[in-house]
């Protein structure tokens, strides 16, 4: 723990610089509102406006497509659709869906989660937009490794500034958000993860006084070793683990919030009336109204990563020559994550009363503590699930912080493997330590990411937009013909 205490007392200063800028806040209204959401929500309903309100006009298009209703041949590229969805989910379904709705909820009230729906519905368009770019701006190959495929921000950064003939700032805005995410990858994809599951997983085997007890280390060799086995294949192995770890972490976890829905069903109607009242019309006013705007705003943003370009990543390993074809699919991760999984965490936290009972900010222990007034034993499942919520966010965000590392220093054998060494090492460390100032710095590098991943997205908007026009132009013709 001494050990412990110094690494965090040395990274203290670091990471206040960090998050001071990242996190700047104006006041309004007695509230701290944080620049980056501004940033954040301007993008969602500015790609909304602008392409024509995609995310509501081609929400069924968008399930044909993943379905595969649309496709036709063989296409460049190493995994499916879906398993490119469910690698991009297993990321972004995480402790944000469990604990980052708790928080909301115990900070900002009920009404915080009705913010956190619609945040979640506008961010479908960003998600589109940086997804369909970043398949569009795809690498193949590269001298050390011909058959690997990479894409992401950094590629269509570089794309958006050559246009403009500056490629010195192409270069530095791609090796920022390079950089960026390779921090967030090692703290929110890592040590947070590792941290958290370790902290549930001591809850229900007695605490302090059962056997985990400060055996962090050992969760944490246990975990890493999970997740070296997976991340050591590629993209291949980890979008094989999501296709299957993602789907039955999501069914377990939405059957088992509908149980507790179900033991308290007399409660709904109420529920569901406190959470519109509180988000629309709050007794304690427009400060009320806006912390629960806010609140819900940040939670969102949190849990479906829509703008900070991450998505990018995986989708761009995709089975595809159609780009639009996959932002369209893209589309549905947010409304997955923060529309169903979120609201399945709300509706329990919501419809038990639990959140009253808590004595300020919460978070995974609000959500057992609700789903234990449905079944007492229900907190063991929420432990798995949160268990399989950490796996798979570790293993999809050791892909993101792969690509970057190889971004910057290339695709050498020898680069690949020390990073995910260092990334497993991390697990450890996150699982028996109490690093809060390396997370608070990790989570800054997250949401910095944004900064740059954005300013790409206006730069291509009329490029985007023309895409989307043909893209539609053909299905419409395609339409006709089978008519």
């Amino acid at each position: 723990m001494e050990i412990d205490k110094v690494i965090d007392s040395t990274f203290e200063p670091v990471s206040n610089a960090v998050a001071s800028v990242v996190f700047y806040s104006i006041q309004f209204l007695d509230l701290e509102i944080k620049l980056i959401l501004i940033w954040l929500v301007a993008a969602a309903l500015f790609f909304t406006v602008y392409l024509g309100f995609i995310n509501f006009r081609y929400f069924k298009h968008a399930i044909d497509v993943l379905r595969g209703k649309h496709d036709s041949g063989n296409s460049n590229g190493h995994i499916s659709r879906f398993q490119a969805l469910m690698t991009s989910l297993s990321a972004t379904i995480g402790l944000g869906n469990i604990a980052g709705v708790a928080v909301a909820i115990s900070v900002g009230g009920p009404g915080a989660t009705f913010w956190m729906a619609i945040m979640g519905i506008f961010s479908m368009s960003t998600k589109f937009v940086e997804v369909t770019l970043g398949i569009k701006y795809r690498q193949y190959g590269s001298k050390h490794n011909p058959h690997t495929i990479s894409g992401g921000p950094m590629y269509y950064l570089r794309g958006a500034f050559d246009r403009l003939q500056q490629p010195q700032m192409g270069r530095f805005m791609a090796g920022l958000f390079a950089v960026c995410c390779i921090g967030g990858t090692i703290g929110a994809g890592g040590l947070f993860q590792a941290n958290q599951a370790y902290q549930q997983a001591l809850v229900v085997t007695g605490g302090e006084a059962g056997f985990l007890a400060d055996k962090g280390w050992l969760f944490g060799l246990f975990m890493a070793i999970l997740v070296g086995m997976v991340i050591i294949g590629g993209i291949q192995w980890i979008a094989a683990v999501a296709g299957r770890i993602v789907p039955v972490m999501a069914i377990i976890y939405i059957i088992a919030g509908f149980v507790v829905i179900g033991v308290h069903y007399a409660a709904i109607p109420d529920a569901l009336r406190t959470i519109f009242e509180m988000a629309l019309y709050p007794q304690a006013g427009i400060g009320a109204l806006m912390g629960a705007l806010l609140m819900g705003v940040q939670r969102a943003t949190f849990s479906n990563e829509a703008g900070l370009g991450s998505s990018a990543i995986a989708h761009s390993a995709v089975k595809t020559d159609v780009p639009v074809s996959q932002g369209m699919v893209a589309m549905l991760g947010p409304f997955i994550d923060t529309v169903v999984v979120c609201m399945v965490t709300a509706l329990v936290i919501v419809i038990s009363g639990t959140y009253v009972e808590g004595g300020g900010i919460e978070g995974v222990q609000l959500a057992s503590r609700a789903f234990a007034s449905g079944i007492s034993w229900f907190p063991y499942v929420l432990s798995l699930t949160v268990f399989l919520f950490a796996y798979s966010t570790m293993i999809s965000w050791s892909y993101y912080g792969l690509i970057c590392t190889t971004y910057l220093f290339g695709e050498r054998l020898v680069i690949t493997r020390l990073y995910k060494i260092l990334f497993c090492a991390f697990i450890i460390i996150g699982a028996s330590a109490q690093l809060s100032n390396i997370i608070l710095f990790t989570d800054s590098m997250v949401f910095a990411m944004a900064i740059p991943n954005i300013i790409g997205l206006y730069m291509l908007a009329p490029e985007i937009k023309n895409d989307l026009r043909v893209y539609l132009q053909d299905l419409k013709e395609k339409t006709e013909k089978r008519s």
